[in-house]
């Protein structure tokens, strides 16, 4: 079930919100609980198993590696064993086609497989389940004892499908006791109202036209149409994912949770150090926390640590796909880091800020080509492609797509800095009544809703890129 879609707009939602604010505080979580387990349910009835046994199986591991506290080799046999399961859950479900494919590809073998649907959400829960283990091996969290709170930190709706990836030290007091009030319901409902725009309005229709341009073969694109085609594919993976990021934030202020930020307006960045400190936020943060420190961080020689940045960044690859073009965007922005880090940051810093932005920009447009390829090769063509090398400079498709939504192009563009918030706020600033503001402020709010919703019925194109991730 999607957050955008008139479903869990009109029917899941309201039902949840009914039931939740006129139970009991006790009995909240269950709602809660029962809640998630049936929206996880309704796309994925038989991966529900799945999750509530991982929900299990790291419950009672957690509890183990408390129990063996004091004996630090059994805590750590435990803390291994737990995320070696995870792992290899986590691995069989989303590589293991890959591999049998890559090793049909090297060896003269046909291994048949059967290609299983990739449960939806499980590189989410199962980055928080291990993030839960090994706080609690580094005593920086007590092992939770109530199995339901664990089962809601696990599955909660909001954040279940596309995170952000929730520490569970962050939500621990939260679960036992939480704050809701029409005050924190409507943030919740602006937040929420923010995302679904950014997710119909913005990310629908620029991954429309993306489509439009990636069903040209690669050689054929015109220079003009192949970075219109970049660019759209931009815009749309960052409104659809910091979207849906912001729905959630916005569905667990409704709830009473404060999650954390996923997204710090990554496209004003000026270098692409500064951009993975603002795109996906809890996942980057959950590499350098899990990965990166226990590798020994920076705190060593300079070769060990461009080695520890490049097995980050090619397990950060790794966990977007089972293929070889997000391995290769994996170790394309670990190049370029350890290459800001170690040779040209400093430079780079004396540039003016035009041009470290320009510098930003057009990099990572080159690494959401490897990432919304098909392949290898069909990255590499689409590159020559936006150098001139496909079909010549500029063509009619290019010029008649970038006329026909330019619009969008202008709202995207304010949409990816707080210039575009300030704009939609800019009439109730004006207002000095509280009362008048408040209302001006609802009208706005609900009118984007509205339009959101018509887009919503009118539009049949609605897919939600990081589910498959």
């Amino acid at each position: 079930m999607l957050f955008s879609s008139i479903t869990f707009l009109f029917l899941f939602l309201p039902v949840v919100m009914a039931v939740y604010y006129m139970v009991p505080g006790r009995a909240k979580n269950i709602v809660l609980l029962i809640a998630s387990l049936f929206f996880y349910a309704w796309g994925e009835p038989v991966y529900v198993v799945l999750m509530i046994l991982s929900i299990l199986f790291n419950y009672f591991c957690g509890r183990d590696i408390q129990e063996n506290a004091e004996d630090s080799r059994k805590a750590k046999l435990s803390l291994v064993f737990a995320v070696t399961v995870n792992v290899l859950i986590l691995g069989f479900f989303k590589y293991y086609g890959f591999i049998l494919d890559t090793v049909n590809s090297i060896l003269p073998t046909d291994i048949p497989y059967r290609e299983l649907p990739l449960p939806v959400g499980i590189s989410f829960y199962t980055f928080q389940a291990i993030s839960y283990l090994v706080d609690i091996y580094r005593k920086k969290a007590q092992p939770q004892k109530n199995i339901l709170y664990f089962a809601l930190y696990i599955s909660m709706f909001p954040q279940l499908i596309a995170g952000p990836i929730v520490r569970y030290e962050d939500i621990e007091a939260q679960l036992k006791n939480r704050k809701i009030s029409i005050r924190r319901l409507g943030q919740g409902a602006v937040f929420f109202i923010i995302g679904l725009a950014k997710k119909v309005i913005i990310a629908n229709t620029a991954g429309s036209v993306f489509d439009q341009i990636a069903g040209v073969p690669a050689s054929s694109l015109s220079m003009l149409t192949a970075w219109l085609g970049a660019f759209s594919y931009a815009f749309q993976i960052y409104f659809d994912f910091s979207g849906y990021s912001d729905m959630a934030l916005g569905l667990g202020k409704m709830f009473g949770f404060e999650f954390k930020k996923n997204f710090d307006y990554p496209y004003i960045s000026e270098s692409i150090t500064e951009f993975w400190r603002r795109w996906h936020i809890s996942l980057s943060t959950w590499f350098r926390e899990y990965v990166y420190i226990p590798l020994g961080g920076n705190r060593c020689s300079v070769s060990r640590n461009i080695f520890n940045l490049m097995v980050v960044w090619t397990l950060t690859g790794m966990w977007h796909g089972a293929a070889w073009n997000f391995i290769a965007w994996g170790v394309y922005y670990g190049v370029i880091l350890v290459m800001e880090k170690y040779m040209w940051g400093a430079s780079l810093d004396r540039l003016p800020g035009a041009v470290r932005h320009i510098y930003t920009i057009i990099l990572v447009l080159i690494g959401w080509v490897f990432f919304f390829s098909p392949s290898l090769g069909y990255a590499l063509r689409y590159l020559v492609s936006m150098v001139g090398g496909g079909a010549g400079i500029i063509d009619s498709k290019g010029t008649f797509l970038l006329f026909t939504h330019w619009l969008l192009y202008l709202l995207a563009v304010l949409g990816s800095s707080a210039l575009g918030l300030r704009l939609v706020n800019a009439v109730p600033r004006m207002i000095r009544n509280e009362k008048a503001k408040a209302a001006a402020a609802v009208i706005i709010y609900m009118g984007i809703f509205v339009i959101s919703v018509a887009f919503l019925v009118t539009d049949t194109f609605n897919p939600f890129l990081y589910f498959r991730f």
